[in-house]
């Protein structure tokens, strides 16, 4: 099973990602997590990120696309593999899809966690996480008992300064601006499944498994 996972910050792919490891058999492909290792291990596309990492810059396309590459050719990807934020665009998926087809591991499916925007904002902005113990509540869908205090040791919840408003909205229009048009890419390509994210984690990873288990 080769897979791509799509879905707005929030929308619960993280989530959705680990259950299918387990279930699968199959590693899941974070460029975050490829881009830290290759500059740790200072492989030569490592030392080429660092270099650009170093003066601030974003790392170029033509290197992500190098680790994704090389991660997707070692052993455990011969099953398959899931990837996680990437593409973020569409010319980034034009490319790792020929790279993917010179491989001979093109994408089975393009798997979208699709989420209400209202109902994002309300998962986002509602978080609280507990100062002491970490224990995350969420105002909205399971609040504290009292509120600004945690159920579980008293101590004072705060909001984080990335689960503000301000912070949230930015970060969902830039996905939609840079990210959602892969829906239409892929759905072009014949590749998409969309599964709606919102209900218990359960009930939408069993919708998920009917839909690949269908392909």
């Amino acid at each position: 099973m080769r897979l791509v996972l799509l879905g707005a910050p929030g929308a619960g792919k993280g989530t959705q990602a680990k259950k299918l490891i387990e279930k699968y058999g199959i590693p899941q492909i974070s460029t975050g997590d490829i881009l830290r290792k290759a500059v740790a291990d200072g492989t030569p596309l490592g030392k080429e990120a660092k270099s650009y990492m170093d003066k601030g810059e974003l790392v170029p396309d033509t290197v992500v696309i190098g680790l994704v590459k090389d991660r997707i050719a070692q052993d455990d990807c011969k099953k398959g593999y899931i990837l996680d934020g990437f593409p973020r665009n569409t010319s980034q998926a034009e490319t790792i899809d020929k790279v993917l087809s010179e491989m001979n591991v093109p994408l089975d499916v393009a798997l979208s966690v699709d989420v209400d925007k209202n109902y994002l904002m309300k998962r986002l902005t509602g978080r609280r996480t507990c100062r002491a113990c970490q224990h995350m509540y969420n105002v909205f869908f399971s609040p504290p008992k009292t509120e600004g205090v945690c159920d579980k040791c008293g101590s004072e919840l705060y909001q984080r300064e990335d689960d503000k408003e301000e912070t949230i909205k930015k970060r969902l229009d830039v996905y939609e601006a840079q990210t959602a048009p892969l829906i239409e890419y892929y759905s072009g390509k014949n590749i998409l499944k969309s599964v709606k994210g919102e209900g218990s984690i359960e009930d939408i990873f069993k919708e998920i498994c009917a839909l690949l288990n269908a392909i």
